[in-house]
């Protein structure tokens, strides 16, 4: 059975991509097909690596409410709600968040992709 504290480090590493501003880091974290579902349309790879070519997107971030879903042997669902600043904002924002992750089948060390991600706004602004 999959460990839901696992997959919660593996989408903090991708957070904190968003946090620093890294495009490889957070391109490390990605397969190939990856393919982001959200509030501005579909999203590839290069796309999600992409926004950083400016530098970080997010100031700062939690995540909680954590939920995990095995889908099948190798490939598991982690859902979570997520309240983040964004970079040159004060104002806090929280969405509901989907990823799955498939395990990589290249013969080596058990190495984790993300290959969907789908983001959900609550509402709207949360008061800081």
């Amino acid at each position: 059975m999959a460990d839901l504290e696992t997959f919660l480090a593996l989408e903090r590493r991708v957070w904190e991509a968003l946090v620093a501003g890294d495009p490889a880091a957070d391109g490390a974290m990605l397969e190939d097909g990856f393919l982001g579902v959200y509030s501005d349309g579909f999203a590839a790879k290069a796309d999600h690596a992409g926004q950083l070519a400016g530098g970080p997107t997010v100031a700062r971030y939690e995540l909680g409410d954590a939920r995990l879903l095995e889908l099948a042997p190798g490939v598991v669902l982690l859902a979570y709600r997520a309240e983040f600043v964004r970079v040159g904002s004060q104002e806090l924002e929280a969405m509901y968040v989907s990823s799955v992750w498939r395990r990589a089948e290249d013969g080596g060390p058990v190495v984790w992709r993300n290959v969907f991600s789908q983001d959900t706004a609550e509402g709207g602004p949360v008061p800081v």
